[in-house]
């Protein structure tokens, strides 16, 4: 009798288990769908500009959008031969700007993230709060009153033109706070006071190692924001030597309406200028894998 009993208290238990354990397989499942709906959406335009950059331009404008052609290294040499190779002009271009800017903002937002964490010093809040507010403000808002700054002091049509606003970002000081806030203890930095350490020694041997991951997140925001920005070179620069890809492309788009020839160039450009990017990603994502305090441990 007694285990009848026990059987009859345990198999209740068991079948609402099964039920528990089939609502969270339900739950997983919508949510991969849900994850699945989204990586389409994103890599779709990614996956027609492959198959497109593959076509000549009389099968680009074929109905058949999805199927791939041969024509991928005829249109890479067709866009290395124009204009005596100013593609690869204005994709040295956009590194310079992209990786310049976003070393000299990871620089800021490290120094001043790291101060307004960890140091405690008169208008500290009014600070932070202005900072919050520039998150909200669109950069693009900022082109136009830039452009006239510039120009009062003869740095328009330049490389500064390009890397000087993007050195101080309110976003990236933001991050710079949260992660030295989170990943360098307080602990540590007394510890390093005590021993005699400057404080720039300590910022520079133990805050920056123990930020590197949240370093490399705001290199790689920078890096991209440049990479892809437009209305900023479009603006300040007229050079066509100076363009980054983002101009230069929208420069042969505008000229494919008289020259259809162009458009073919215009995508596999395009594709091309996806290709750094991927390969930074795939390069600094194993920061992202190392404990935050694997720094100090080194």
């Amino acid at each position: 009798m007694s285990t009848l009993v026990k059987q009859d208290r345990v198999l209740p238990r068991l079948s609402s288990g099964k039920a528990d354990i089939g609502a969270g397989g339900r739950t997983s499942y919508v949510a991969t769908g849900l994850l699945l709906i989204g990586a389409v959406y994103c890599l779709l335009p990614v996956a027609w500009v492959l198959i497109a950059s593959t076509k000549n331009r009389a099968e680009l404008f074929s109905t058949n959008t999805f199927a791939p052609s041969a024509h991928l290294w005829d249109n890479i040499v067709a866009l290395t031969q124009f204009s005596n190779g100013v593609y690869w002009r204005w994709m040295f271009n956009t590194a310079i700007y992209a990786g310049g800017g976003a070393l000299l903002s990871v620089a800021v937002s490290a120094l001043s993230g790291y101060a307004l964490a960890k140091y405690e010093f008169r208008g500290k809040s009014a600070i932070f709060t202005t900072l919050l507010a520039g998150v909200l403000v669109p950069g693009v808002i900022l082109a136009i009153p830039q452009y006239f700054l510039f120009a009062k002091f003869g740095l328009t049509n330049t490389y500064a033109s390009i890397i000087l606003p993007q050195i101080v970002t309110p976003y990236g000081i933001y991050l710079g706070r949260i992660y030295s806030a989170a990943a360098v203890p307080n602990d540590l930095i007394e510890a390093a006071r005590t021993d005699g350490a400057k404080e720039l020694f300590i910022f520079r041997r133990i805050a920056v190692p123990l930020m590197l991951p949240g370093l490399v997140t705001i290199f790689l925001f920078q890096f991209v924001g440049i990479w892809n920005n437009f209305m900023l070179p479009y603006i300040m620069l007229g050079n066509d030597k100076l363009y980054p890809l983002t101009v230069g492309l929208y420069t042969l788009l505008n000229q494919g309406s008289s020259v259809p020839a162009l458009y073919t160039l215009v995508v596999t450009g395009s594709l091309l200028s996806i290709i750094p990017l991927i390969a930074l990603f795939l390069t600094l994502q194993r920061y992202w894998r190392v404990d935050l305090s694997a720094g100090a441990l080194k």
